[in-house]
């Protein structure tokens, strides 16, 4: 049975492009434009997201503790993670919409300056900061498997984002149902022929920062980063699930199956 969505909030990139299609949306249809993306009014259960992927990926970051479905549409350039925009039969297009699921990343850093927490929906990457290569130890669950990984950085990236930075660093495209992780080294020095892991997505990925003094790394979560960190600890909050609208036969677990047959 299709869900019959009532109080429909709309949220617009910053663009002229986006800021024009908002209006005619705003006149067409009775939707609750929500000027603070960061403070949603009571009652909405959807929300109509307008502008390119970044953008749609700071909404569900922005909602991520709001338990509301986002329906993107696509006013940037890929869109991957959004609809075709049109306004025509938009109200039907979106209650019948197909949801999916998808969990963050926890991310928990320790440095100097104390110690803090992110979500991550796409991925949590390590990066050096200086000239000096990074030397990461990589624990999962407790066992070291790499003691020491001489790189440029190193990511754990969910299939949701794992056609995105993940794919770009060599890391496989992962369907959305499989509960697995893609854990990839970014420019890997030694072991040279290292090329990460598929982990099952209930594990603790955990990276140890080898004289982070001298090689100084930080830790980003999608666009939170935190700099300087000592150790990084990273696992799947299942607490916490956030829902993608798509139009039939475009859904989320469609578009990465045809994303790993692309060619060009």
């Amino acid at each position: 049975m299709n869900k019959k969505y009532k109080n429909i909030g709309i949220v617009c990139d910053s663009t002229e492009k986006a800021q024009s299609s908002k209006n005619s949306l705003l006149e067409a249809y009775n939707l609750i434009n929500i000027i603070d993306d960061g403070n949603t009014p009571e009652g909405i259960d959807a929300i109509i997201a307008l502008g390119g992927d970044g953008f749609m990926l700071q909404t569900l970051h922005n909602h991520i503790t709001d338990n509301i479905p986002i329906y993107g549409l696509n006013k940037g350039s890929i869109g991957f993670l959004l609809n075709e925009y049109s306004e025509h039969k938009l109200i039907e297009r979106l209650n019948n919409a197909v949801d999916s699921h998808i969990h963050p990343l926890k991310m928990e850093c320790k440095c100097a300056g104390g110690e803090y927490t992110a979500l991550a929906i796409n991925e949590v990457s390590l990066l050096r900061t200086t000239g000096q290569a990074a030397k990461i130890k990589i624990n999962v669950d407790g066992t070291t498997y790499l003691d020491e990984l001489i790189c440029d950085g190193v990511m754990v990236a969910t299939p949701a984002g794992s056609s995105a930075y993940n794919y770009s660093n060599g890391g496989m495209i992962l369907p959305i149902g499989s509960n697995l992780l893609s854990l990839v080294p970014i420019s890997p020095f030694r072991p040279r022929r290292w090329r990460g892991a598929l982990l099952q997505n209930n594990v603790v990925v955990e990276f140890i920062v080898h004289k982070p003094w001298r090689r100084p790394v930080k830790a980003v979560a999608d666009n939170y980063e935190v700099e300087n960190v000592t150790e990084v600890k990273i696992s799947l909050d299942t607490a916490r699930t956030i829902h993608l609208l798509f139009d039939p036969g475009h859904s989320l677990e469609e578009r990465i199956m045809r994303e790993q047959f692309e060619v060009c």
